[in-house]
């Protein structure tokens, strides 16, 4: 069966298990039911199907949807409007990380906070509203992000009572992995960010999607930053000359709407003219919602994305 055809059968037999989910997760669980999960900050016990959920760790925003679940409260402003398009539609806004209302999520009543990741240092003032778990994906986590995004998904399969459609998740995720890191070619890569119309080192960010791949970061070593301000020079990314370009539009993924896109910014860039990336047309822009997921399914679709155009190249 062919890559195309192996994805669309796992995407089919999600679709089939998420309207499952959808049906399931409306049911509370058996009063007391609890089960225990492995957070990043020990085991802890939690309920089964809670009815109140609040959603602050946007890793882990595309699985609850997919698993059936409209929180009663998240942060609005970090969560794309295209495919939650329900959540901006009569969900508490809590505000973001930098500025949190925690009268609002208070307000919202929920019986479960799933936190961590951005929310991380505010574990303290979550923990005194509601029970709060940190099941974000990690670099910390043992086997790295993607293991952690794995474990991330098989706990909100316990949570929700859903782990046949948590585990088709991570199925879909494994597969994508193992067809792009198939398809990858021996090369340097830079891993860059256009942020404020700029581009930089984003090797921070976006350095983990070619893990196991045969590439190598261009500037391996050097300091990278998630928000593009390390201070790297177009003409250095020319004189390292990689033959691939990945880049994370962080411009696009914030909103802003009066920045050049990411490919319009290197395309315009006269020190760049010569780079194998530009001359070989051997640059990939993730799609904008990846910045501000970056769960398991936004890994899917980047490795789906990288595997096809390796297999172009």
């Amino acid at each position: 069966m062919s890559r195309a055809l192996r994805t669309a059968a796992a995407v089919s037999a999600l679709a089939l298990l998420t309207g499952c989910a959808a049906s399931t997760a409306a049911e509370p669980a058996a009063d007391g039911e609890t089960v225990t999960i492995a957070s990043n900050l020990g085991e802890v016990e939690v309920p089964v199907l809670p009815e109140r959920v609040a959603v602050l760790d946007n890793t882990a925003m595309e699985t609850v949807r997919d698993l059936g679940i409209t929180p009663v409260a998240a942060p609005l402003a970090l969560i794309p409007q295209r495919g939650f398009e329900a959540w901006h539609d009569g969900v508490a806004d809590i505000g973001t990380h930098r500025e949190p209302d925690f009268e609002a999520l208070a307000a919202a009543e929920p019986d479960l906070i799933i936190g961590g990741y951005r929310f991380q240092e505010a574990q303290a003032e979550l923990e005194g509203i509601a029970p709060t778990i940190d099941i974000a994906a990690s670099e910390e986590f043992e086997g790295g992000w993607l293991a952690s995004l794995e474990q991330q998904t098989t706990a909100l399969g316990q949570i929700f009572d859903a782990e046949e459609e948590a585990q088709a998740i991570v199925d879909q995720l494994d597969a994508a992995a193992a067809a792009a890191a198939e398809a990858a070619p021996e090369g340097t890569v830079f891993l860059g960010v256009v942020s404020g119309g700029q581009l930089d080192n984003g090797a921070d960010r976006i350095g983990r999607i070619i893990e196991g791949m045969p590439l190598t970061d261009a500037f391996a070593g050097e300091e990278g930053d998630i928000h593009g301000d390390s201070g790297l020079a177009a003409e250095t990314i020319a004189q390292a000359n990689p033959d691939w370009a990945i880049i994370l539009d962080r411009d696009a993924g914030t909103g802003v709407t009066d920045a050049q896109p990411a490919l319009a910014v290197i395309e315009g860039n006269e020190a760049l003219a010569n780079t194998t990336f530009r001359t070989e047309g051997q640059i990939i822009v993730l799609e904008p919602d990846f910045y501000r997921l970056e769960g398991a399914q936004s890994y899917t679709r980047t490795f789906e994305q990288l595997a096809e155009a390796f297999d172009q190249s």
